[in-house]
């Protein structure tokens, strides 16, 4: 679904929608569903129960809502329904114990610390 030319709409993703698209595999334990390519990129990211995405620096605003489970980082826990802001210049690893989706928006690719 990447580099959309036409409008997108997705339904009840907050219910779960999410389930029912095709994710690939993304970081050891983490499986991505492109929605959007390129910059700002849109997608959504299902973790699996323990997976961890290493420290990494934002290069521009990275916008997050947790759709189901709980996800970490060093400043708390965010479960489903949590709506998360990282500013550029922001760090932080991100991990989740029990497994969640996400749907995150990046303005600029990350780079890893």
């Amino acid at each position: 679904m990447a580099d959309l030319t036409e409008p997108l709409a997705l339904a009840d993703l907050i219910q779960g929608g999410w389930r029912s698209l095709t994710f690939r595999p993304f970081r050891d334990g983490v499986e991505i569903c492109e929605l959007q390519g390129g910059e700002p990129a849109v997608a959504l990211l299902r973790y699996a129960p323990g997976a961890s995405v290493p420290r990494h620096r934002h290069t521009g605003l990275e916008t997050i809502l947790v759709l189901d489970g709980t996800q970490s980082d060093e400043r708390g826990d965010y479960p489903a329904g949590s709506f998360i802001l990282n500013p550029a210049g922001s760090e932080h690893s991100v991990w989740s114990e029990a497994g969640c989706c996400v749907l995150i928006q990046w303005e600029k690719p990350v780079e890893f610390c």
